[in-house]
C-alpha cells in the first residue's frame, strides 16, 4: 500500500456509527498512509432565509448537534491514536445515502467504512437503508459494521 488512501466514514452521533468509526479508526491504524474524513450530513441548512421558517433557535440548536457529533468523532479519533484525519459536514435535505456517494466520489475516496443498525424486514421497507444504497451504488469497498 504505497499509495495515500483515502476512507469516508459517515457518522451521525448514532451507536451504530460510533462502531463504523472505531473500526475506520482502527483500519487506518494498521496502515500509515490512510487518511478518515468523518462525514456528518446535515438537514438543516445554512441559508439565513431558513431561520424565517425554521427559527433561529432551532437552527442553532442543530448545528451545535452537528459540532458535538464531529467534536465526538474527533475526540475518539485522538483517543484511539489516529493522526490523519479530518472533519467535514454537508447539507442534504433528502438523499443522505446519494449525499454519501457524492462526496465520496469528489473526493476521490478509496473506501467507505459505515455503521448500520441492520435493520430487516419491514423495518427495512418502511424505514429504507442508507447503507444499503451504498453498497448498491458505490464507486469503491464499502464496509458496513453492526
Amino acid at each position: 500500500m504505497a499509495e495515500s488512501m483515502k476512507v469516508l466514514c459517515p457518522t451521525d452521533g448514532s451507536h451504530a456509527s460510533e462502531k463504523g468509526i472505531d473500526f475506520a479508526v482502527n483500519f487506518a491504524n494498521n496502515f500509515s498512509n490512510v487518511e478518515v474524513i468523518f462525514l456528518l450530513i446535515t438537514r438543516i441548512g445554512t441559508d439565513p432565509s431558513d431561520a424565517r421558517y425554521r427559527g433561529v433557535q432551532l437552527m442553532e440548536a442543530a448545528e451545535a448537534q452537528d459540532d458535538m457529533e464531529l467534536d465526538s468523532a474527533a475526540k475518539r479519533s485522538k483517543e484511539m491514536g489516529l493522526k490523519n484525519f479530518k472533519l467535514a459536514k454537508i447539507y442534504a435535505r433528502r438523499n443522505i445515502a446519494a449525499a454519501i456517494l457524492d462526496y465520496a466520489e469528489k473526493e476521490g475516496c478509496d473506501h467507505i467504512i459505515m455503521g448500520s443498525t441492520g435493520r430487516t424486514g419491514v423495518e427495512r421497507i418502511l424505514l429504507g437503508s442508507v447503507a444499503s444504497e451504498v453498497v448498491a451504488k458505490a464507486h469503491c469497498p464499502v464496509t458496513i459494521i453492526r
